[in-house]
């Protein structure tokens, strides 16, 4: 042993020997603090309704507005005087008191690709190194258990670029875990998460030898290999053995384990059961869980993508945007309905809504005019559900004009949005991500701070 060279220890000692693929799920991700308790800790489920949600048909809606514009639905009382939204969400209407809507976001990218970059990063203007909000939240407030720090749960489809599966500038360790990929995901019948498997013809107990050797070659070697880094190396090492020879991960990710009420109260449908799998993983101690709203596809239907919301109508083949198809509100509103409201019932429960940031929004809204049973992409103005992490309920925050086609008051450019998160999560916005010390911050914006309290 002693005639190993210090460059041939080093490669002995990267995670490679074990016969691991995770090393970009914890590499760099050692906890800044493990002494703060689970109540402490803020973390969030950020809900992408993907396509491009119509505000005025969910939660904007515009009753005196000419047929044309304001649609077929109803608006309903919520539990909160004054407050509305359609009638097809009755269930979150009986909760308006946990939830805030905003109703003045804005941007200037109608593209899905461009869209969701703006809607992930909170930059108007961002360059496709700009991270997503979850590799911002594991860079910064990385979980304190053994398990990845950012998960994305159900796929993006290709109007998007895959940027969502990186870190950005911030490197592959800060990319996501993702679930679940098109018709393979928690919903399905016999759905198996399979990242934390070994590698075929590396076996759990060869693995578990493979790590005891390891550590005998390093502690024989610690003149050559000695120092902070070192210690760090071995930590990572002892986490990903852990991860996959353990139970913990797998766990928080077998939907088995939930009562079949619980999995029936959420919907036996991709978002209902992608949402339970999040609440899961927040309880495990994932810091943020990045949701495609996609709501599944009717049984008399063939599976076209996951883009639910992008709710061209019948000029796209798509159905109409009234209808009960999968690019349909009638077919989606229903499913968010149950889903998200089980979701928030479920954290305030079991005491989690408190320090978990629900967020729910897509990369713009639907323009104001209805053209051949559809709307098109409009990102001058859209809503988006704040709730827990200190969010104040029962709240509507800016409005539009009588359209619902332009902000009237109170616009919230993505800036100020990322602004507010990294503030419900505990995260100051100026925090410089650079190496540096001194660029990057997390957010040039300003948190809205009318929304808590």
């Amino acid at each position: 042993m002693n005639g190993l060279t210090r460059r041939q220890l080093l490669q002995l000692g990267g995670i490679g020997v074990l016969g691991l693929g995770l090393p970009d799920l914890l590499r760099a991700r050692v906890p800044l603090s493990t002494s703060g308790k689970r109540g402490q800790e803020k973390s969030c489920i950020f809900i992408v309704q993907y396509g491009g949600a119509s505000h005025i048909d969910s939660w904007d809606l515009k009753p005196t507005a000419p047929q044309d514009i304001r649609g077929p639905f109803k608006p309903i009382a919520t539990n909160i005087t004054g407050m509305q939204i359609c009638e097809l969400m009755p269930r979150l209407a009986q909760m308006a008191d946990r939830y805030c809507l905003v109703r003045s976001m804005t941007h200037r990218n109608g593209g899905h690709d461009g869209g969701m970059h703006v809607c992930m990063t909170g930059h108007t203007n961002p360059v496709e190194s700009t991270p997503y909000y979850g590799s911002v939240v594991a860079r910064l407030r990385p979980s304190t258990r053994n398990i990845p720090s950012y998960v994305w749960i159900q796929n993006l489809a290709g109007d998007v670029q895959p940027r969502y599966l990186a870190g950005g500038f911030l490197g592959a360790a800060y990319s996501p875990l993702r679930v679940g990929t098109d018709l393979d995901n928690p919903s399905a019948p016999n759905f198996r998460m399979t990242a934390f498997d070994p590698a075929p013809d590396v076996p759990a107990q060869r693995l578990v030898q493979r790590s005891k050797l390891l550590e005998a070659v390093q502690r024989r070697g610690r003149d050559l290999v000695a120092g902070p880094s070192a210690v760090a190396l071995r930590r990572f090492q002892e986490r990903a053995v852990d991860l996959v020879t353990g139970p913990g991960a797998r766990r928080a990710f077998d939907l088995e384990r939930e009562p079949v009420t619980v999995r029936d109260r959420y919907g036996r449908h991709p978002l209902g059961q992608n949402l339970l799998m999040a609440r899961r993983l927040i309880e495990a101690g994932v810091r943020l869980v990045s949701v495609t709203a996609w709501t599944g596809t009717p049984s008399t239907e063939k599976f076209r993508n996951v883009q639910t919301w992008d709710m061209h109508g019948n000029g796209a083949a798509l159905g109409s945007i009234f209808g009960t198809g999968a690019f349909g509100l009638g077919w989606a509103l229903p499913r968010v309905d149950q889903a998200v409201s089980a979701l928030l019932h479920d954290l305030e429960n079991r005491g989690l809504l408190e320090n978990t940031l629900v967020v729910m929004v897509g990369e713009f809204g639907r323009s104001p005019r209805v053209v051949n049973a559809g709307r098109d992409h409009w990102p001058a103005c859209y809503s988006a559900l704040l709730a827990g992490a200190g969010v104040r309920g029962g709240r509507v925050y800016g409005s539009s004009d009588l359209q619902g086609g332009y902000v009237r008051e109170r616009p919230v450019w993505p800036e100020d949005f990322g602004a507010t998160l990294f503030h419900a999560l505990g995260i100051p916005p100026e925090t410089r991500l650079g190496a540096d010390g001194f660029t990057h911050p997390a957010s040039t914006g300003q948190p809205i701070l009318d929304l808590f309290g």
